[in-house]
């Protein structure tokens, strides 16, 4: 399960490069944030923001679905699972909602 994991968060760290605005600096930035399930959410709602966490959280849930397939999961465990972890490592200063739904800066 090590290897799954570890393979879940390489997948999730891949950005766009499409976008003027990339992950990192939307994280740095304070506009974005990790949550519980797995997915991205806006703390800023600019349309740049927006279209970041729109195309991010797509394909995360792509890799969530072929995770999921591959190791007889349901897409939501693999997402969960995924969130847990993107919280949990999230660097000071970055944004994550609490199971309270409220952001939380770490």
């Amino acid at each position: 399960m090590a290897y799954k994991s570890a393979l879940l968060l390489a997948l999730l760290l891949i950005a766009s490069p499409s976008f003027a605005l990339t992950l990192d600096e939307a994280r740095q930035q304070g506009r974005v944030g990790e949550t519980l399930s797995g997915y991205l959410a806006p703390v800023s709602q600019d349309s740049e923001t927006l279209a970041l966490v729109k195309h991010i959280n797509a394909a995360r849930a792509e890799s969530y679905q072929q995770l999921a397939d591959r190791n007889h999961l349901s897409a939501d465990d693999v997402a969960k699972m995924a969130g847990e972890k993107l919280v949990a490592r999230a660097r000071p200063g970055e944004y994550v909602r609490g199971l309270n739904g409220q952001w939380l800066r770490k």
